[in-house]
């Protein structure tokens, strides 16, 4: 990935690692990764994007990869990470972008474009679809063994990554998350007692990407990722006046993500979606997992410059 650029950007008192490739004077393409992914999990979109016209970047959010810890991680919210990605853009003089998210990325640029749609171009999700400013109940169906619910529990997940080195976190999570079923524990069991250490690889993630990962995560651990993804609520309260999205929309999913198993997320992506994001497109990629573009990165790669093209000002 010699192509992409590396810097950091002042960013709400925080110093933001970000990665960029691409012409400053070019449409700007911005996404917004998931866990435990880096902006790494982006390398094969943001080579297409740049190749087709586009300044790709790819920011670590605070407290993670390279960027700089809060001085208080357990405060962190999802509305952090949309003033800093506000201040980011600022901060770079961009206008205007199209903001592609994964997992919980999606819940940053959900709230973003209800927010600051004004600067939004257009938005594509994968691996979780818009995601409207109202709570989610789907932990209280799943067991106790539920992955979401030991991690909400204080400490709990700190003590389970603590015993394992940052790259041996990042295998098991690849590891369980790609696959079609819901990672549920035993009783006697903590997360990441559910692979075994002969547990191989996803055919499409190698050692190399691997040891990237895992050197990213060396420097920032899992304490701010952790607060935000499974402990903050995702329907912090905000001034969103409107609660539906005007600007073009893709929704990639594929059809072995565990995430569709949740309860009620089929039934929410087939009837309200739709209502929430009238603009929008689906795509259901067959062979398709929760870490679906880099598993399927040509596939995604198409749809993701057949969206742009379509939806850039000539």
């Amino acid at each position: 990935m010699e192509e992409i650029d590396h810097k950091f950007v002042e960013v709400n008192s925080l110093k933001l690692h970000i990665a960029e490739i691409g012409s400053e004077f070019s449409p700007v393409v911005v996404f917004l990764h998931g866990f435990p992914e880096i902006w790494y999990s982006w390398r094969y979109q943001m080579l297409a994007v740049a190749k087709a016209g586009y300044r790709a970047i790819a920011p670590d959010f605070r407290g993670h990869g390279l960027s700089d810890q809060p001085t208080q991680p357990e405060e962190t919210t999802f509305l952090d990470l949309d003033s800093d990605l506000l201040a980011l853009l600022d901060a770079l003089s961009i206008s205007k972008v199209f903001l592609i998210g994964k997992d919980f990325g999606c819940a940053i640029l959900s709230r973003f474009v209800l927010l600051r749609g004004e600067r939004v171009s257009g938005i594509i999700t994968m691996g979780v679809p818009f995601v409207p400013p109202q709570p989610a109940n789907y932990s209280e169906k799943l067991p106790k063994g539920f992955y979401v619910s030991r991690w909400r529990e204080p400490g709990r997940a700190e003590a389970d990554f603590g015993r394992l080195d940052a790259k041996t976190v990042v295998r098991n999570v690849y590891i369980l998350f790609s696959r079609s079923e819901i990672p549920i524990a035993n009783e006697d069991q903590e997360i990441m007692d559910i692979v075994q250490p002969s547990t191989p690889l996803p055919p499409w993630f190698s050692e190399e990407d691997l040891a990237a990962y895992g050197a990213l995560y060396e420097k920032s651990g899992f304490q701010t990722a952790l607060q935000v993804t499974y402990r903050r609520s995702m329907h912090e309260q905000a001034n969103i006046k409107d609660p539906r999205v005007h600007v073009p929309a893709l929704f990639i999913t594929g059809e072995k993500d565990y995430f569709l198993k949740f309860p009620g997320v089929q039934d929410y992506i087939s009837g309200g979606l739709k209502s929430s994001v009238p603009n929008l497109q689906m795509v259901n990629l067959p062979e398709g997992t929760h870490f679906v573009q880099e598993q399927l990165p040509d596939e995604v790669n198409r749809l993701v410059l057949d969206f742009l093209t379509k939806n850039s000002q000539s």
